[in-house]
């Protein structure tokens, strides 16, 4: 009888240290989502634990071929391996940005530890935009308001996720003659959105913003320099701009090739030197519109919501034209952005975490199809070579393959396609 009486004390305090496990087990895990949930943009942004991405994910040259949902966790899984904690998409008119939220909500079900976040994109044009009718930059495309109210939804459905609404890529600039609007257009979406977070139908926390250009925030031409842009500054939570050095190898090279003291250097240091000065480039384009923002009497943050380096072209930028691309000066390119930001509290949205190649689906060689950090053969390239050395990405896959070095390693055989800029002749 005491055996019995024992063994059913020894039971019941078994029972009971097993089911506090599970409520401290349990309410961990509720602990955790909800800093998760509690964690805003401001939080996130400029927080060097906190990298950013932008992150498209499509593996086709068809572009209606979207990511599943195991390749979209796959995804999510290698960028977190990297830092990455914070993604940008552009649109919500395809599947993409939904399919991305939930898979990030599955991948957080499974490991409540498991941290991504979302500046999710809203795409903006003008009317006539890709038609055969000349677009109409002082009139936007209807679509724009559906395109506002899907991504409103999806901000309100994923409130732990998305942290960030950008209304417009690359709208603004007057470069993107099919499409652009003026600042008047994203001003009106801005203020749309404000509101509702005001009325409580947005989280309060959530940071609205328009990611482009450097010159269609004010730090280019005057031409820029309207009313309308400088109330749109006043509106947004932050300022999202978008600065590459590497487009200007070709359209602005008054930082690029090998000036007349640094003709005796090595070729590496010729090289070195040139990415050096690709970076104070960039800086400097932050710089101006910083100064412009200034000039208005306001004072916010600003961030880099795009910024990149292609690994590849056989046009303007690669051996027949500024020689700026290969994989040697895309992850020195990495490395400055990733330490100038990071050491000045920057967020910087790296474009981008893989190679898509239905962006120049005519021609594989070109630019726009190799500007991931990682390629269609699952392979790192050589700006992160180191985190393949450090094992970062050990038992995780892409495609169902492991992720390995470009040029199985060997920096010769790396350098051996890398060309040397021009001599500077200004």
């Amino acid at each position: 009888m005491k055996i019995y009486i024992r063994h059913t004390i020894f039971l019941f305090f078994m029972i009971l240290a097993i089911s506090c496990q599970n409520n401290t087990n349990t309410e961990s895990k509720t602990n955790t989502l909800n800093e998760q949930s509690n964690k805003s943009a401001k939080d996130i942004l400029g927080n060097p634990n906190y990298l950013a991405m932008s992150y498209g994910g499509y593996r086709y040259v068809d572009h209606n071929i979207e990511p599943t949902q195991d390749e979209l966790k796959e995804d999510m899984k290698l960028l977190s391996a990297m830092g990455i904690k914070i993604v940008r998409t552009y649109k919500v008119h395809k599947p993409h940005a939904s399919n991305l939220l939930k898979a990030i909500r599955t991948l957080k079900k499974e490991d409540p530890s498991f941290e991504m976040y979302v500046m999710l994109g809203v795409w903006i044009d003008c009317k006539n935009a890709w038609t055969e009718h000349e677009p109409n930059h002082y009139e936007e495309s209807e679509r724009n308001a559906v395109e506002i109210a899907t991504t409103v939804t999806l901000a309100k459905e994923y409130p732990d996720i998305v942290k960030v609404i950008a209304v417009g890529n690359e709208a603004m600039v007057k470069w993107a003659t099919s499409y652009f609007v003026q600042p008047g257009v994203i001003l009106k979406w801005v203020n749309h959105l404000q509101r509702l977070k005001k009325s409580d139908m947005l989280p309060k926390d959530l940071w609205i913003t328009s990611s482009d250009n450097f010159a269609s925030w004010g730090g280019g031409h005057e031409e820029y320099h309207v009313e309308d842009l400088n109330k749109l500054i006043k509106a947004v939570d932050y300022l999202s701009i978008h600065t590459y050095p590497m487009h200007d190898t070709h359209y602005n090279p008054i930082f690029w090739g090998v000036r007349e003291e640094e003709q005796k250097l090595t070729d590496i240091e010729k090289i070195d030197a040139t990415m050096l000065r690709a970076k104070i480039y960039a800086m400097s384009q932050y710089t101006s519109v910083k100064k412009y923002m200034h000039g208005l009497g306001i004072d916010k943050p600003i961030h880099i919501g795009e910024t990149g380096w292609a690994s590849n072209s056989n046009q303007l930028y690669g051996p027949n034209g500024s020689k700026a691309t290969d994989e040697y000066k895309e992850g020195l390119f990495y490395n400055h952005m990733r330490e100038w930001t990071n050491a000045k509290g920057i967020s910087c949205f790296y474009f981008e975490g893989f190679d898509e190649q239905w962006k120049d689906a005519e021609n594989p060689e070109g630019s726009e199809n190799h500007f991931g950090l990682i390629n269609l053969k699952s392979q790192a390239k050589f700006a992160l070579w180191e985190l393949v050395d450090k094992g970062v990405f050990d038992g995780l896959t892409r495609d169902g393959k492991p992720i390995t070095k470009t040029f199985n390693g060997d920096k010769n055989a790396l350098m051996k396609k890398v060309k040397v800029p021009r001599k500077r002749l200004y």
